[in-house]
């Protein structure tokens, strides 16, 4: 009878250790929409939380957690928005005001580029057809996010985004360009870089004339990057040894001769994830990035 007592506590503690991983964060919100239907591919549907303000200013922000674009081929992979990079990048717009969009993309191994492209594009076209429901001014949309989430905010920042605009469906024809990007150690060019290969699904080539080039250079915001771009805020730790600081160093130079505006905070020392966004003033300056340029 002991031996099964301590049996079904264990089983009890695993359990709830398990509940705590796979845990939706907690953030400091009035309320929360969890699970929202915001498209669905061959039968997979893609999903955001949305958090709400306690005192709402009327504007959104899109949040893409950073995964290295991957997720396990497992039916119980963790979810894109279970990541504590919710609450670390997140929360402080919460508090700021700024209803806040966590969502998921379809990932690698199983899907490559464009997959998770196309599927925050379609995040914010339906958040903006739906802006009234949502309390937002569909007109100025923010974007954050870190590493491979920080990529997929740049290419909503640099792309037209009115690739679709001749669908059938109604959300498909809203834009999917945001107006202001906040992108933390963000991957901004495949060629010439160790990086990306399994998110590209091609081994990046040399050659301009091969497929594998054009694929890589046209997943590369910094190829994109034009005179009516939004304003960009990067942050990198100049130290990060997964995606080297230069990236960001080289999109704001590029950023900067295209007449857009943009800052790049330099994390001293730091390293790559999202806890750089712990150093002093970053959280500071990202929510008056977004003031400045969303609100005004």
């Amino acid at each position: 009878m002991q031996k099964l007592l301590i049996l079904n506590s264990l089983l009890l503690i695993s359990f709830l250790s398990l509940l705590r991983l796979s845990a939706q964060p907690e953030l400091n919100a009035a309320k929360v929409d969890r699970n929202v239907v915001f498209g669905m591919y061959s039968g997979l549907a893609l999903l955001m939380d949305v958090y709400y303000p306690e005192n709402p200013n009327g504007y959104g922000i899109i949040h893409i957690s950073g995964s290295s674009w991957t997720r396990g081929l497992s039916l119980d992979a963790r979810m894109l928005n279970h990541m504590r990079h919710v609450k670390l990048e997140g929360e402080v717009f919460v508090e700021a005001g700024y209803t806040l969009f966590s969502v998921n993309h379809r990932a690698v191994p199983r899907f490559v580029y464009p997959a998770a492209v196309e599927d925050v594009q379609r995040a914010v076209r339906f958040i903006r057809y739906h802006a009234d429901r949502y309390g937002i001014n569909p007109a100025k949309i923010g974007a954050i996010g870190g590493s491979s989430g920080g990529h997929l905010v740049c290419m909503l920042g640099v792309l037209d985004g009115n690739e679709i605009l001749e669908d059938d469906t109604p959300v498909n024809r809203i834009s999917a360009k945001v107006q202001c990007v906040i992108a933390r150690a963000a991957p901004t060019n495949f060629l010439g870089e160790d990086i990306g290969e399994s998110f590209l699904g091609a081994r990046v080539r040399d050659k301009p004339s091969t497929i594998e080039y054009k694929r890589a250079y046209q997943a590369s915001p910094i190829n994109h990057v034009s005179t009516d771009d939004p304003p960009f805020l990067l942050i990198h730790g100049d130290k990060d040894p997964v995606v080297p600081y230069v990236l960001s160093e080289n999109m704001y130079n590029k950023l900067l001769e295209m007449k857009v505006k943009s800052n790049l905070i330099t994390v001293e020392g730091g390293a790559h994830g999202p806890g750089v966004i712990n150093s002093p003033g970053v959280r500071e300056k990202m929510v008056q990035w977004m003031d400045l340029h969303l609100k005004h």
